[in-house]
């Protein structure tokens, strides 16, 4: 089991902070093994796919150099010039070997644990200069796979090799007895094809440690008890920060709920300190719903919409305070509640036939029934 130095068990699997910054230091599961066999395989594959190609090319560039007119030869003036000329022409022979070989050196890597860009992993790091930390990673658990691995490749290469050798025994000796330019282009042919061999060989290797490497990072990422607490209790902040969130997430509420103040059929104030917003929706059915409702300086906020919206207040203190602490923002108001707001949206809708020209002013509304175990006390 993994210990910290303070000797403590890590248990714990790691936070997503914990993998976050891990990330951020460039600390993440590599494999030197996968990225050796990606750059195998691909320079195996580009010498069977442009080794003829880069040999005709190079056959070209020697008769050409080794061909000069008599005038070249013994003007000292052209062979910078020959020079020149005959290094581009070579790095335009082996140039899509040199790109496929660029492309597999930054997949490798990509492949486990993803693309990282990080000037933390750059950075010199002292502690590995003492010598009793030296001491301890070579007697490692990483230091014992890494020896084990390297016996392994040598005896699978070199097992590898000897099969290829003698199974294109008849094909090396038959170079021999072959003109100069195909001979060439044969040798390259066996090469490549020699080199996909050795590179398939690796896969067992890249098999073995990939798993390896994601477990030892996954260890290295474990955390005590101790640790997940301490983070949480970073994480949550200090209490000054903690306030000023809830602050801002109250200034949010209030500004969602003022939002919506001008929706309301009616505010009902008592008539300073309180005021609640409702809406009634007769196509939808069920009760009327609370969409805002605020005390002393939010209730002042709520009347100055409603002026804005045109929207009838109407002074009720005891239906005020009684909706206030009964009924939640965006809820229906309580079944004891019904007659009360039933009264008062008929005299809303009394109120706007008369503003209509369609019927007379009513009767200020006088006591409405709230039951007494809603009712709230000023």
């Amino acid at each position: 089991m993994a210990e910290n130095e303070n000797g403590q068990d890590k248990t714990e699997e790691p936070t997503d902070k914990r993998v976050r910054d891990s990330r951020e230091k460039g600390e993440t599961a590599r494999s030197k093994e996968l990225n050796t066999l990606i750059v195998t395989l691909a320079g195996a594959g580009g010498l069977l796919m442009f080794g003829g190609q880069i040999a005709q090319m190079m056959l070209d560039l020697m008769r050409t150099n080794f061909s000069l007119p008599r005038e070249v030869i013994m003007d000292d003036r052209y062979m910078g010039l020959y020079f020149l000329n005959a290094g581009k022409a070579a790095l335009v022979a082996i140039q899509p070997l040199m790109l496929l070989m660029v492309l597999a050196a930054v997949v490798g890597p990509i492949m486990l644990g993803g693309w990282i860009f990080s000037t933390g992993s750059l950075a010199p790091k002292f502690s590995r200069m003492n010598p009793l930390s030296g001491l301890k990673r070579m007697v490692s658990t990483h230091a014992l796979v890494e020896l084990l691995k390297s016996i392994a490749k040598f005896a699978i290469t070199l097992m590898v090799a000897l099969l290829v050798l003698q199974k294109d025994k008849n094909d090396l000796i038959s170079i021999a007895h072959e003109p100069l330019e195909s001979a060439i282009i044969h040798s390259i042919q066996l090469l490549g094809w020699s080199a996909l061999w050795m590179a398939c060989g690796l896969i067992i290797i890249a098999a073995v440690d990939v798993p390896f490497q994601i477990y030892e990072a996954h260890k290295k990422l474990l955390m005590t008890k101790q640790e997940v607490r301490d983070e949480h209790k970073d994480s949550d902040g200090r209490p000054e920060v903690k306030q000023r969130i809830r602050q801002l997430q109250r200034e949010m509420s209030q500004r969602r709920m003022l939002s919506s103040v001008p929706k309301a059929d009616v505010i009902i104030t008592n008539p300073t300190h309180f005021a609640v917003a409702l809406q009634y929706d007769p196509e939808k059915g069920g009760a009327p719903m609370l969409l805002a409702k605020g005390t002393d300086f939010m209730a002042l906020k709520i009347r100055e919409i409603a002026d804005e919206h045109s929207i009838l207040i109407l002074e009720s203190p005891a239906l005020a305070r009684s909706i206030y602490y009964s009924t939640e923002l965006d809820q229906e108001i309580p079944a004891g509640l019904y007659l009360a707001v039933a009264q008062v949206l008929a005299y809303v809708y009394q109120i706007r036939q008369h503003r209509a020209g369609r019927g007379k002013r009513p009767d200020p509304l006088g006591d409405l029934p709230i039951p007494s175990d809603l009712q709230r006390d000023p």
